[in-house]
């Protein structure tokens, strides 16, 4: 089977919390999680990788901030789109030397893109989106102290927090579908894309927030009407129960019962909610089926043997909710 997949690539997966965020570490763990989009290439489908920077946006306001007695700092939505480049360029190459040493001939480009938001979001002036990498107690107080908001994260840590509006549309999407549609592997939307707004006199204008890199995936994927939108990120499936004594994962859900998950408060805000609402927002558009899993079982879960999989309907979450009876039923 093969068709058009956007694929979502988390930004602690090329930068863990528990590491130091050298730029050699990233190269290498940006090489290791290409496996599953090598594989994509080699069996025909059409690929657009869409990336998250949440640690490496933060970690380029520290930078500026380090600097700022220096040289004038950059706003965050520049700095979206600096991390757009340089991760862009990262993932471009280590997956143009992949694909060389498989022998599969596929071209590989990175495009910088805007997304369009909406400025009545609450979210574009609230601080509601982590981002950097997880806060000692002093780096905690020293951000309070200078109004910089601090927050949790969906795992409890403390981060930095950041406005985050809903996106709408991405301003180059017909761009991106020309050269996804003539086979080239396209690597763009990085770091959800830098926000931007559509003034009556001044046409767009930048926002000085970050989006969700999933639901600009599920955006993306619309605009292209991919097959599958696939969101690898560093936990294996949907839980019912996160967190508490019998939690379990759902290896199957269709989107009344996805739904129904959100409404019941089954999912964090700042963790698999954004995740799980950009399937359900992907499928709702048409989409065949999303697919949500851990980055080291992206293929299997493509194939229904692992991960959530969100479809329109049909079929529920087999009684066992066992991966290998879930594969029974998927499409």
């Amino acid at each position: 089977m093969s068709g058009t997949v956007v694929v979502a690539l988390g930004g602690n997966a090329v930068a863990p919390p528990a590491e130091r965020p050298t730029i050699v570490n990233q190269f290498r763990h940006t090489r290791e999680s290409l496996a599953p989009i090598v594989e994509l290439a080699r069996r025909g489908w059409n690929v657009a990788i869409v990336h998250g920077n949440g640690p490496q946006v933060g970690e380029e306001l520290l930078r500026n901030e380090t600097a700022r007695d220096r040289v004038e700092p950059l706003p965050l939505g520049v700095l979206v789109a600096a991390t757009a480049g340089w991760m862009g360029y990262m993932i471009q190459q280590s997956l143009q030397n992949a694909l060389r040493r498989a022998g599969i001939r596929r071209r590989v480009v990175t495009l910088v893109t805007q997304t369009l938001c909406d400025t009545r979001d609450p979210r574009s002036k609230e601080p509601v989106k982590p981002i950097g990498h997880p806060l000692a107690v002093a780096q905690r107080e020293s951000l309070r102290r200078r109004s910089v908001p601090v927050g949790r994260d969906g795992a409890g840590r403390w981060r930095r927090m950041a406005p985050s509006p809903r996106p709408t549309a991405i301003v180059e999407s017909d761009i991106v579908r020309t050269l996804v549609h003539a086979g080239d592997l396209v690597v763009t939307c990085g770091g959800g894309g830098p926000p931007v707004y559509d003034d009556p006199k001044l046409f767009l204008e930048g926002v000085d927030a970050v989006v969700d890199k999933d639901r600009v995936a599920a955006i993306l994927g619309r605009e292209l009407r991919a097959d599958v939108l696939l969101i690898l990120t560093d936990v294996d499936a949907v839980y019912r129960g996160w967190g508490k004594p019998g939690a379990h994962p759902i290896h199957r859900l269709t989107l009344v019962e996805a739904d129904s998950l959100l409404t019941e408060g089954e999912t964090q805000e700042g963790s698999m909610r954004p995740k799980l609402e950009a399937a359900i927002d992907f499928v709702r558009a048409g989409g065949a089926r999303a697919v949500i899993a851990d980055l080291g079982h992206g293929l299997e879960a493509l194939e229904g043997l692992a991960g959530t999989t969100v479809v329109s309907g049909v079929a529920s979450e087999p009684a066992d909710g066992s991966p290998a009876t879930a594969a029974r039923y998927s499409e």
